[in-house]
């Protein structure tokens, strides 16, 4: 019986660090988790094709209180409005980042102060901090000097890049006021200029090839 439980207890940190995956975080509260439909895809494809990665073309929809979470080292959030983690969500996302998972959320403006109240649950003793501009993530595959670039603009506020750490690894990203996903989005989608969605693709790839290596 103890053997059983042993492996019960370790088979989810060995699940997270296997394959190339990507999930989207289908959260409560209302928001819509389910925007920017074309981002993942398109940028999984970028990264197949420049970074040599081996992703899943279709990413799958995963639930923060589910067991399946940790099938995939790396899940994506993002959305414009309210969130809400019960406290068995936030358990599991908190098992499931400190058992070597990664979650990206990217706000597509208005996610920030529900992202925040939430993310207490899930580690109320850590802050999201700002990354400096020389973070690896800024540099993974190809060189942000300046840290995270502008897509759209909102409310004249800077594009920033928050993390939460478990001792010296990134395990929870948050990007705000970027728009990142925007940018990943089919071309006719927002009519964004090819260089712009080009900067969101290369920053999208340093998130998936730090999350990947670390």
């Amino acid at each position: 019986m103890k053997k059983v439980l042993l492996i019960l207890i370790f088979l989810p940190a060995t699940l997270v660090l296997h394959g190339q995956e990507i999930a989207v975080l289908k959260y409560k509260g209302g928001g819509d988790w389910y925007g920017n439909p074309t981002s993942l895809p398109n940028l999984i494809k970028f990264c197949n094709e420049n970074l040599s990665t081996s992703i899943d073309p279709d990413p799958e929809t995963v639930e923060p209180g589910s067991i399946d979470i940790f099938q995939y080292p790396f899940v994506h959030m993002t959305g414009h409005g309210n969130v809400f983690f019960t406290e068995e969500d936030a358990e599991n996302l908190r098992n499931y980042l400190m058992s070597g998972g990664f979650l990206h959320i990217d706000d597509n403006y208005g996610m920030n102060e529900f992202v925040r109240r939430e993310l207490k649950k899930v580690f109320p003793e850590k802050e999201l901090v700002e990354l400096p501009t020389d973070h690896p993530i800024f540099s993974s595959a190809y060189p942000f000097p300046e840290g995270l670039p502008k897509i759209h603009e909102h409310d004249r506020k800077r594009p920033q890049a928050f993390g939460i750490f478990e001792k010296d690894r990134l395990i929870c990203l948050f990007t705000y006021e970027s728009d990142l996903g925007d940018g990943w989005e089919n071309e006719q989608v927002h009519n964004d200029p090819p260089e712009v969605r080009l900067k969101a693709l290369q920053m999208g790839a340093n998130i998936i090839k730090y999350a990947f290596q670390n």
